[in-house]
């Protein structure tokens, strides 16, 4: 009975108001932080899951949206391979013991924004034969696996981050399954798992694979004895599996991917809760070999966290300020580089999936923006690409995961609740133009 109460009392806290984003001030190199608030809960308001129908979701004038799969069972990350096939991380982890009483209010709440589908631990592969846009082959590619998340392809091995271990399939071009059972590279950190996802990317030179760990808490109310190795990037030995921590006090790094020029390690993070609607922002980063990025002691850079006891005055001294704030709570989890082929607008920059807020009353995220970049940084606002999301009403259609960018210049969106993929293409003319002579036109 006192569950039940408690969970009354929760939805009753906020109502749901109609979508805005944060404001510009939020975004940026230099965003502008109120001060912390605290309180028995934070602002709660989760839109509940609702059909597209005839609809589909907004895109730039000129660009066309069209969903290429459906009825998956939770797609997270995606993987294009060298001939054009997409492979599709399907899964859902996790089932941290709940400690407190508004982690059980926070739970029951988070749940009735997700799919009520059960997650696929899978890899499904779609593919276009005839390179005209529409994906007529879905099938899956393997199976049995433990949430997986994040993806990358080295030379003949396709690598596969489960929630507990990084996972390697033999790989030949064409392949449309795996042909054996997947060999163990690395266990990962896995007990508990607050945070279950294990994002991954591969180094430009392909002796190593870098992947996010997110953090065992909130803001270590687990105590800091189950945080270690957790709130950092590993990098891993392709060739033996051995593991180093690459960077740490990164609370959960969500999607991470390589800059092509530079062959620069980049990174979505999401930040802490419960001090406030506006605090703290989730971020896009160049991640430095050896950087201290403040969790749990401090936020961006070295703004002290005094719930994080003991304090290290010498760890906040030390703490990078990230280079690029998302806005607070937009969740992002996927980041994906751009390419020319996706119009002109869009051809130097990044596009980040915003899976969306549940700890505001005011709904940010459920959208894809694109950060524009100049000279290798990000520089200017976030321009939304994928949006309509959410509706007025309360409801979400959808909520985007992984992002990526096939060579024929093409946006892939992984969207969670409504378990489709989703691909944007640009004007014609804009994509015929610049798409290599070697691969077909979108």
């Amino acid at each position: 009975m006192m569950r039940m109460h408690l969970l009354a009392g929760a939805m009753a806290v906020v109502p749901f108001v109609a979508s805005g984003q944060t404001a510009s001030s939020q975004y940026g190199s230099d965003p502008e932080l109120p001060d912390p608030q605290r309180g028995l809960l934070p602002s709660m308001a989760v839109p509940r899951p609702a059909a597209w129908g005839d609809d589909l979701p907004t895109v730039p004038e000129g660009y066309t949206i069209a969903p290429i799969a459906t009825d998956l069972m939770i797609p997270r990350q995606l993987l294009v391979l060298p001939n054009g096939d997409i492979l599709v991380a399907e899964g859902s982890g996790g089932g941290a013991p709940v400690l407190r009483p508004k982690d059980l209010i926070a739970g029951f709440i988070k749940s009735l924004g997700k799919s009520s589908v059960k997650g696929g631990n899978r890899l499904t592969l779609l593919r276009d034969g005839d390179g005209d846009g529409t994906y007529e082959s879905q099938g899956i590619f393997a199976e049995g696996l433990n949430a997986p998340y994040g993806l990358a392809l080295i030379d003949d091995a396709i690598y596969v981050a489960n929630q507990d271990a990084v996972v390697r399939f033999d790989y030949s071009d064409g392949q449309t399954e795996a042909s054996g059972e997947p060999v163990t590279l690395t266990e990962l950190p896995s007990e508990i798992n607050h945070h279950w996802t294990k994002s991954m990317t591969a180094s430009a030179d392909g002796r190593t694979l870098y992947v996010g760990i997110g953090s065992n808490s909130n803001i270590t109310e687990r105590g800091i004895e189950v945080e270690e190795d957790r709130a950092m990037i590993w990098e891993i030995d392709v060739e033996t599996g051995a593991h180093r921590p690459y960077a740490t006090g990164l609370r959960n790094p969500t999607a991470l991917t390589i800059q092509p020029e530079t062959g620069q390690l980049w990174a979505v993070v999401n930040e802490r809760d419960e001090i406030g609607p506006g605090l703290v922002p989730d971020y896009l980063t160049a991640v430095q070999e050896g950087g201290f990025y403040g969790w749990p002691y401090s936020y961006w850079g070295q703004i002290v966290d005094p719930r994080a006891q003991p304090q290290d005055p010498d760890m906040v001294a030390s703490a990078i300020e990230p280079d690029y704030a998302l806005g607070a709570h937009v969740a992002a989890l996927g980041v994906a580089f751009s390419t020319p082929a996706m119009g002109p607008e869009f051809s130097d920059g990044v596009f980040v999936g915003e899976h969306g807020s549940w700890n505001r009353s005011d709904p940010v995220g459920y959208r894809v923006v694109f950060v524009p970049f100049a000279d290798g940084r990000p520089s200017g606002d976030p321009i939304d690409v994928v949006s309509g999301f959410l509706l007025d009403e309360g409801n979400a259609r959808g909520r985007p995961v992984g992002v990526a960018v096939d060579p024929r210049g093409a946006l892939l969106v992984a969207d969670d609740l409504s378990n489709t993929i989703w691909r944007v293409t640009p004007p014609q003319s804009q994509a015929a133009a610049a798409v290599p002579d070697d691969q077909p036109s979108p």
